[in-house]
């Protein structure tokens, strides 16, 4: 598994949804990406999201981005193969990749799916800040996801 740091999306499915019905707005071309993330503060009903290889490669389907109508944050949203066995291990690493006193994330594992649903804050990631591209966002996304699941699939071997 290779750690890419400047992982470039330029293969990726993107999709502008509506938040209220989840229904796709428009189907954007990688350059969408280009646009800040504050593109999301001004269209507050909306989310992206994103599928590409580089997240499949870490066990990730697909990653939606909006920001939190009560706290403003950007949330990211997303489904992670890994065995249910590892939840402590999985807790313990979002406990402490994550910088801030409030709650961090939500995680629940899916018995339908096998799959975890993940829900953390963007602005509590190492590295964020408000005048990031979309790109960088999701290069930042990606880089912590795939750093989680590395060191647990690390200390598991």
């Amino acid at each position: 598994m290779e750690n890419k740091l400047n992982a470039n999306f330029t293969d990726a499915y993107i999709e502008r949804c509506s938040k209220e019905t989840e229904t796709m707005i428009a189907n954007e071309s990688s350059s969408f990406l280009n646009q800040p993330i504050t593109y999301l503060k001004e269209h507050k009903n909306e989310f992206i999201y994103v599928e590409s290889t580089l997240f499949e490669e870490i066990g990730v389907e697909g990653v939606s981005l909006e920001v939190d109508d009560v706290f403003g944050t950007f949330d990211v949203m997303l489904g992670l193969k890994l065995q249910k066995k590892f939840e402590k291990m999985l807790k313990e690493q979002l406990n402490n990749s994550l910088h801030s006193d409030e709650a961090k994330f939500d995680l629940m594992f899916s018995h339908d799916d096998g799959l975890w649903d993940l829900n953390f804050s963007l602005n509590y990631v190492e590295g964020y800040t408000e005048n990031l591209s979309m790109h960088v966002a999701f290069q930042l996304i990606h880089q912590f996801l795939y750093n989680l699941v590395h060191t647990i699939k690390q200390t598991t071997s």
